[in-house]
C-alpha cells in the first residue's frame, strides 16, 4: 500500500504545476499564490494533527522559531518567483530549473554546513545540471496576453535559489521541532508574506476579479499540494525512505506528461535527453 501512496505523492506533485498554470492565465501570479497558500496551510495543519505534534508549539525556542520564520520567508519568495515563471514561461522549461534547487541545496550544505558530497551525489549534481541546461532552449517565449516572457528564466532561477535557502534554513530550524509542525509554521509565514505582497503591490482589488474558473484551478492546485504531502507522509510511515523519496522526486515526469496533454508542450530530442539526465541524476543522488 505504501508504494501506491508514494506514487500518489509524485502524481499530485506533478499535477500541481498543471493546475497552477491553468489558474494563472489571466489571474496575477502573486494573487494566485496568496489564495493557494490558504488551501495549503489547511492541509499543513491537518498533517500536524494527524501526527499529534500540535502540543510541541509551546516548547519551540526563539532560535528555532527565528529560523522557521526565515525559512518561511524563503519559501514565500520561492513560490512567488515560481508561479510568476509558470505564468510567463513553458512548464517544460520552468520545472527543470526549479528542480535544480536540489543541486543548489547540496552545494550550500557543503559550503555553509560542512556536509560532505558523496560520489553518487556528485554524479547526480553533474547529471541534473547537464539535463537542466539541455531542457532550457533559447527560443522566444510568449508571456500572458501575448507579451514577451523573457523574464521567466530569471524568476525560475530565483525560485530554485530561494527553495535551496528554504532547505538550509529549515534544516537548522527543524532541529528543535517536529517536521510537520515546522512545515505548518513556515506555511503560515508564507501566507502572511503572500498577502502582504498583494497589498503592497496594490493588487487587493484583483482578488475579487479572479475568474471563477481560474479560482477553481488555483484552489485545486493547493489541494493537490496538500494531497501530495499526505500521500508522502503515509508512504514514509510504512515504506523505506530510500525508495519513497526517489519516487516522489520523479514528479517531473508527471508534469511533463500532463504539459503535453493539456498545453501541447512537446519535448525536442535535446530536451528529452535533458529530462533523462535529470531523472538519472535524481536517482543517483538518492542511492
Amino acid at each position: 500500500m505504501w508504494l501506491l501512496f508514494a506514487a500518489g505523492s509524485a502524481f499530485f506533485a506533478g499535477v500541481t504545476d498543471i493546475l497552477a498554470k491553468c489558474g494563472i492565465r489571466r489571474t496575477d501570479s502573486t494573487v494566485a499564490t496568496a489564495i493557494r497558500t490558504i488551501v495549503v496551510l489547511i492541509f499543513a495543519w491537518i498533517m500536524v494533527f494527524l501526527v499529534g505534534s500540535q502540543e510541541q508549539i509551546q516548547t519551540i525556542d526563539r532560535t528555532t522559531l527565528l529560523f522557521l520564520i526565515l525559512s518561511g520567508l524563503a519559501t514565500g519568495a520561492s513560490w512567488l518567483c515560481y508561479f510568476r515563471a509558470l505564468q510567463i514561461g513553458d512548464i517544460n522549461k520552468v520545472v527543470p530549473i526549479d528542480k535544480s534547487s536540489t543541486v543548489l541545496t547540496i552545494l550550500l550544505a557543503f559550503l555553509l554546513l560542512g556536509e560532505p558530497i558523496g560520489l553518487f551525489q556528485g554524479i547526480g549534481v553533474v547529471l541534473i545540471g547537464a539535463g537542466t541546461f539541455l531542457m532550457i532552449e533559447k527560443r522566444q517565449q510568449k508571456g500572458p496576453r501575448g507579451g514577451s516572457g523573457k523574464g521567466w528564466m530569471l524568476c525560475a532561477f530565483g525560485s530554485a535559489m530561494f527553495a535551496s535557502l528554504t532547505a538550509i534554513l529549515g534544516k537548522v530550524g527543524i532541529q528543535g521541532v517536529e517536521s510537520n509542525l515546522g512545515a505548518a509554521i513556515r506555511t503560515g509565514v508564507v501566507l502572511v508574506m503572500a498577502w502582504v505582497m498583494v497589498l503592497v503591490t496594490g493588487k487587493a482589488k484583483a482578488v475579487r476579479q479572479v475568474p471563477r474558473r481560474e479560482l477553481i484551478f488555483i484552489c485545486l492546485s493547493g489541494i493537490a499540494t496538500g494531497a501530495s504531502w499526505l500521500c508522502y507522509y503515509h508512504a514514509l510511515q510504512d515504506g523505506p525512505a530510500s525508495v519513497v523519496a526517489p519516487i516522489d522526486k520523479l514528479s517531473i515526469l508527471v508534469t511533463v506528461a500532463f504539459s503535453y496533454l493539456v498545453f501541447h508542450e512537446r519535448l525536442t530530442r535535446r530536451s528529452g535527453l535533458g529530462l533523462a539526465l535529470i531523472v538519472a541524476g535524481t536517482l543517483a543522488m538518492l542511492i
